[in-house]
């Protein structure tokens, strides 16, 4: 097989499959699954994390790689695929960057709204999808979160769009996340600008960003490269409408257009469930003209559209191209970066769904080893402590990031189980599976009616809510940390020569000695070094100082031992000890 060779593969396989794919015998990967607890026939499906779990442990130097969805792939490639009959559309810009760079601030100018006092501890939590309009243009823009956590939503970002503004404090400098929307702009094969923000501050240094900028292949324009930089301040406002202007400069360059006279499509940006709607979807419209009426399918769910909102909340009649608007009229909450499509009837569009939901089916009827399961039984027989939890958020896009979050935490000793996930509020099914399988629940940016409230009290479950995502991670930090075994510190104290054997029995030997550094004292123990080998360690469980007991005993002084054995041991003259104390002591993740 050839040196790291990259193989495509569905998120569920076969066993027998896969080995093909993999040029090895099907009893070799059978075999291997065997030894991780898992029982599979060459029929059986593994997914796709299970592959890669089971790849890495033979050892074979092979990257698996996922096939993307047909639909989202087909969705990207007719993004670039306008017919002679396109007209011109908005740009999609996504606003990227390190937590706490501006990006909702800058947001926030141009939309002259207040957006950034009313985000958790000043972080995006979601993709926040707003239009605003500029000297008679429309240009749409998507705040996309800034933590760590929130790594799949700030890729889906750079998907969904045409040009990609990345925001890095003129204090500051380029930090991980910056690098990482980088990443994700140049994957996506999207327009850079990189906002300068921040450049009222203190500090601010224009030309070490743009420094930076050269050492992560991004040369700037004044260099002679391609990437154009803007210098702003969001508080001040210095700088915007050269920004703007920009934006709509890549956008003519680029010639955005998309169809209207075809059946309306986009991305599920968002999803939650709203007390008295339902499930609300938060779209954008990639093509076609989206109205009220319409029939739609979303992946495994189905909606004739009862009301469309703008980004400001506004009922509409219709969304066209490269413009958010929430949906209302699922009758299941869509996934979070499922490709919508509108069907000329009700009965298409069913029939539609219908084959979706049979899809599914036929996959879940086969047996399908997940890699939680798998990872759940190696888990199991290397003894890790398991942390159970359920956890709840308010839309599909951030349940994904906590719990693939909580993921990472994983390690060798301690893991996060995940009983129970999904959207909205706290309801009294969860506490029932939380008192059931003893988790803790985690509930983010949702709401505890007071039924559950009440609940959770009578069942003695714990119910922890945050609104900001890494509280949440630094609280299952903590709980992880308590699961792990304490770590033992050894502390060398003093060593000692033996000068003189009086007593050998089973359990106890005792002798004397001159203490050659250091001190001697008790408790303690002790490891006999004879010629620079450690034969047994003992416990020093008495010292007598001439005919006395003594509890310390320091460097040149004589003193007799009492040393405890678990075995009979042959101490010698000329044997050395070397005398230490253990202590206990927490550790942490």
């Amino acid at each position: 097989m050839p040196t790291n060779t990259r193989i495509e593969i569905e998120d569920m396989i076969t066993v027998g499959t896969l080995a093909e794919r993999l040029s090895i015998p099907v009893s070799k990967l059978i075999t291997e699954l065997m030894k991780n607890g898992v029982m599979a026939t060459v029929n059986e499906r593994i997914d796709f994390d299970t592959a890669q779990i089971i790849v890495e442990d033979l050892g074979l130097d092979i990257s698996l790689t996922k096939k993307s969805n047909e639909k989202t792939k087909e969705f990207l490639r007719k993004k670039s695929e306008p017919s002679s009959k396109a007209i011109s559309r908005p740009p999609v810009v996504a606003v990227m960057g390190h937590v706490d760079h501006g990006k909702t601030t800058l947001l926030d100018k141009i939309r002259s709204s207040n957006i950034a006092q009313k985000e958790a501890g000043g972080i995006t939590q979601h993709i926040n999808a707003y239009q605003v309009n500029y000297k008679d243009r429309y240009i749409t823009f998507l705040d996309t979160p800034g933590h760590e956590a929130f790594a799949a939503i700030r890729e889906h970002g750079a998907q969904l769009t045409d040009i990609v503004v990345i925001v890095v404090a003129a204090d500051e400098g380029i930090k991980p996340q910056t690098v990482e929307a980088i990443r994700f702009a140049k994957k996506a094969g999207v327009k850079i600008i990189v906002a300068i923000n921040k450049i009222d501050k203190e500090g601010s240094d224009p030309n070490r960003i743009k420094q930076q900028l050269s050492e992560n292949d991004l040369l700037v324009e004044e260099w002679g490269g391609d990437t154009l930089v803007v210098e702003v301040s969001a508080k001040t406002g210095e700088g915007i409408d050269n920004l703007l202007d920009m934006i709509l400069l890549v956008s003519d360059i680029e010639e955005l257009r998309a169809d209207i006279d075809v059946p309306a499509r986009g991305l599920i940006i968002e999803a939650r469930l709203e007390t008295g709607r339902g499930p609300i979807a938060r779209a954008l419209v990639d093509e076609g003209i989206l109205k009220v009426g319409d029939f739609i399918v979303a992946g495994i769910s189905y909606a004739k559209v009862r009301t469309l909102e703008n980004d400001q909340g506004q009922s509409i009649q219709s969304a066209t191209p490269a413009m958010p608007v929430t949906i209302i009229g699922f009758k299941t909450l869509p996934e979070f970066g499922d490709s919508f499509k509108v069907y000329a009837t009700e009965k298409e569009a069913k029939d539609e769904f219908n084959d979706a939901i049979k899809q599914q089916k036929s996959n879940l009827s086969k047996l399908n080893i997940g890699s939680n399961e798998l990872i759940r039984l190696i888990n199991r027989n290397n003894q890790v402590q398991e942390f159970n939890v359920i956890v709840k958020a308010d839309v599909q896009g951030s349940l994904k990031s906590v719990i693939d979050s909580l993921k990472s935490l994983d390690n060798e000793e301690v893991a996060v189980r995940f009983v129970g996930s999904g959207i909205g509020p706290v309801t009294e099914n969860d506490i029932h599976l939380a008192h059931t399988s003893k988790a803790i629940i985690y509930g983010f940016n949702v709401t505890l009616p007071n039924t559950s409230k009440q609940q959770a009290k009578r069942d003695e479950v714990t119910i922890r809510q945050y609104n900001v995502i890494y509280e949440l991670i630094d609280d299952v930090k903590e709980e992880l940390s308590r699961l792990l075994k304490p770590e033992i510190i050894e502390t060398e104290v003093g060593k000692l020569t033996i000068k003189g054997v009086f007593k050998t029995t089973k359990t106890e030997i005792i002798c004397g000695g001159e203490v050659i550094s250091g001190k001697l004292q008790i408790p303690s123990m002790a490891k006999i070094i004879r010629n620079k080998s450690e034969i047994a360690t003992v416990e020093v469980s008495n010292i007598k100082k001439g005919s006395s007991d003594a509890k310390v005993v320091y460097e040149g002084e004589m003193c007799g031992l009492n040393l405890k054995t678990k075995q009979k041991l042959e101490i010698q003259e000329g044997d050395r000890l070397v005398v230490f104390t253990r202590q206990l002591q927490e550790r942490k993740l």
